[in-house]
């Protein structure tokens, strides 16, 4: 087993396993933490993948953005809210979540089928551009060529998404702010 086989698998599991715990520990801080490994996870992923652009952008943006944002509103979340969010007892596994256990098996199943019928080694496109030599290389330099299109081709919606972004952040300090007193 070579040594990238065996960081994807690493990888992998680091991922899913701490998806899982912030998915379901009742603790917000563990929660939020655990989210922050998963994220790296997910960006050691994408480097194996030859992804160096969308892994550095996966630090940058979730890592470096919304995580951040995440904290920030766990902290600005008043101790009565936070009280009330930890006090709710309910089991992992219950009646009033049956829908959303059922979708998610669904959506399971329905990934482990598309999967097996794949056969990913076969597809006409992945021998065509085998053929063609139109793969993409380790040493191959992929990021100027996305920074090119971003400030060409995609200039209009790479502002636009900023532009949301922004809105986006206003909105949560908006939300997050004090109300003063009424007098």
């Amino acid at each position: 087993m070579s040594l990238v086989r065996v960081l994807f698998y690493l990888m992998s599991f680091i991922a899913i396993a701490s998806a899982l715990y912030a998915a379901s520990t009742k603790n917000l801080v563990r929660s939020i933490f655990v989210f922050f490994v998963t994220l790296f996870a997910l960006a050691g992923l994408y480097v194996l993948a030859l992804a160096d652009f969308v892994a550095v952008t996966q630090v940058v943006i979730y890592v470096g953005g919304i995580l951040v944002l995440i904290l920030f509103a766990f902290m600005l979340s008043g101790k009565e809210t936070l009280d009330v969010m930890q006090q709710q007892k309910g089991k992992f596994l219950s009646l009033a979540k049956l829908p959303a256990i059922l979708l998610s098996v669904a959506f399971f199943i329905v990934l482990i089928n598309v999967i097996i019928k794949a056969d990913a080694d076969n597809l006409t496109w992945v021998k065509d551009a085998i053929n063609l030599k139109n793969t993409i290389a380790p040493n191959d330099v992929m990021i100027d060529n996305i920074g090119v299109n971003l400030m060409t081709r995609y200039l209009l919606p790479f502002e636009a998404i900023s532009i949301l972004l922004l809105m986006a952040l206003v909105g949560a300090a908006h939300l997050s702010r004090k109300e003063g007193s009424k007098a």
